[in-house]
């Protein structure tokens, strides 16, 4: 197959699956190894981004996707009217935080490092596909582990976990100390 049919036939996957698609499995598809693909995915990716297309092709932790730029979401928004946006309080971030952070994480491992009950922002983030059940835990009552989704990256705009900040130890143990301070101040009214 020349690199046009190619091109052409992961762009007719990508299009039609609307979601991420892992690099194996369109080489598997297209019948080129790997790392032909991968260089064919990155020609596109290039070729869209110097003709400036409405759309761009994008890597997310090792699957790529047809995506629309977001410089032309307003005209998207104009037709299909307001998409439902996501709001996400103080402490659904936290929450969000902490699992992207402790992945693979239980409900109690997040309460405990949030102290305090954790329902309500677990399940506002597996309704909004930021967060998903990555198995359960082998211990007793066997409790849900929880990590983030493909969603989570194309909503912060990382192509892979690796890409998360680094955490500031030095900040770390100012929060750490303060939240020390605030448990001793309850106790003490």
């Amino acid at each position: 197959m020349d690199r046009r049919k190619a091109e052409a036939a992961l762009e007719a996957i990508l299009f039609a699956m609307g979601d991420a698609v892992e690099l194996s499995k369109l080489a598997a598809a297209i019948e080129q190894d790997t790392e032909t693909t991968k260089k064919l995915l990155q020609h596109m990716a290039d070729c869209y981004r110097e003709e400036e297309r409405g759309i761009e092709l994008t890597e997310i932790d090792g699957a790529w996707q047809l995506c629309t730029k977001k410089e032309y979401y307003e005209y998207l928004i104009r037709l299909a009217k307001q998409p439902k946006k996501i709001v996400l309080s103080d402490v659904v971030m936290e929450t969000l935080s902490i699992v992207a952070y402790k992945q693979p994480v239980t409900r109690l491992e997040i309460e405990k490092i949030r102290g305090v009950k954790s329902d309500h922002a677990v399940n506002r983030l597996v309704e909004y596909n930021l967060i998903r059940e990555m198995g359960r835990l082998d211990a007793p009552g066997r409790p849900i582990l929880f990590g983030t989704t493909e969603e989570f990256l194309r909503h912060f705009g990382l192509h892979s976990l690796e890409d998360l900040p680094e955490i500031d130890t030095v900040q770390m143990e100012d929060f750490k100390a303060e939240a020390e301070e605030e448990v001793e101040t309850k106790v003490e009214v």
